[in-house]
């Protein structure tokens, strides 16, 4: 008998139009333009061709408006399993009270469940956000797993190019200032593991995937990135991060975003994002040669199986 393939999770963030423009700094996303009539067609046509079950993250107010809420259907419709991404899609969550928290995560789950017919039960904060109090409201509220860790050291890197390339005044970068995280998440251990909450309260938590020991991302948009200066670097890249995973037998959750997977060929309003000059077909094929490659290595699942399995493991504690 054949040795049983490890797990790999896919999901994906499904950051709307208006969020992309809000953490921008763009006027007009309190209007909450959406793409979901182009994007969620496009990606459910992709799924469906590389017969992949996958789980969508949503935020919740883009659930309230009745014209999104027939494209969120077709996501449960096709099989595939949906998250809580937050209501409000805020990369500040993390500062939020007991209270705030509570009502972001109850308002989104209704919102989600009442769009798509599926309650949520793993949840990611946006911007990688997240905190005691939060897991605390989702133990509170019976969430089986979090998936807002990000561990790698590159997180103020990141924030300072981001602010570089934006208009943000100085109160508004203030507000930011925790955007993809501190220095010390590169710390965080990269396979699933329990909080351990006090009085008996653990969570799971599933870490989106970094490389072992060097902590650098590999998810779908350094990949994307890397492709557009060199097809072999990004190829290299890949090989050396699922290596790694294969040598210290590190279960992969792989992230995706929107814009990994459509181009500024279709979304025009979001052209001026970086990568957005890089067609949706050609993304389309990136994204097709690295699941492919990781359907080689491994058993290719939704967040909500990868975790039934993940809880047989003996995964370690933490304490928080």
């Amino acid at each position: 008998m054949s040795k049983p393939k490890p797990l790999a999770a896919i999901s994906l963030d499904l950051d709307n139009q208006w969020s992309y423009m809000k953490i921008h700094g763009d006027e007009g996303w309190d209007k909450y333009p959406s793409y979901f009539d182009i994007f969620i067609p496009h990606v459910l046509d992709i799924l469906d061709e590389m017969e992949l079950k996958i789980t969508f993250f949503i935020v919740g107010k883009d659930a309230e408006s009745e014209e999104n809420r027939k494209y969120l259907r077709m996501i449960t419709e096709k099989g595939h399993e949906v998250g809580n991404h937050s209501y409000y899609h805020e990369s500040w969550f993390k500062s939020y009270s007991y209270e705030e928290i509570e009502k972001e995560i109850i308002a989104a789950e209704e919102a989600i469940e009442n769009a798509t017919g599926q309650k949520p039960k793993g949840f990611r904060g946006p911007g990688f956000s997240w905190s005691k109090t939060m897991l605390e409201v989702l133990y509170d509220h019976e969430y089986i797993y979090d998936a807002s860790s990000l561990p790698t050291f590159i997180g103020p890197f990141a924030r300072i190019y981001y602010f570089w390339k934006s208009d943000f005044s100085r109160e508004e970068k203030l507000k930011r200032k925790s955007l993809f995280g501190p220095f010390s998440e590169g710390f965080r251990r990269v396979k699933p593991y329990s909080w351990y909450l006090g009085d008996g309260k653990k969570i799971t938590e599933i870490p989106i995937t970094t490389m072992p020991i060097f902590k650098l991302p590999f998810h779908l948009s350094y990949l994307i990135y890397l492709n557009s200066f060199s097809p072999l670097l990004m190829k290299i890249y890949l090989n050396s991060a699922l290596f790694l995973c294969d040598l210290t037998k590190t279960p992969i959750s792989f992230l995706l975003h929107p814009l990994d997977i459509i181009g500024g060929d279709q979304i025009h309003q979001l052209a001026f994002f970086p990568g957005m000059n890089i067609s949706s077909c050609k993304k389309a094929e990136v994204f097709s040669s690295v699941i492919s490659k990781l359907k080689k290595r491994y058993r290719l699942v939704n967040m909500g199986e990868f975790h039934k399995c993940s809880i047989l493991m003996k995964n370690a504690s933490v304490k928080i």
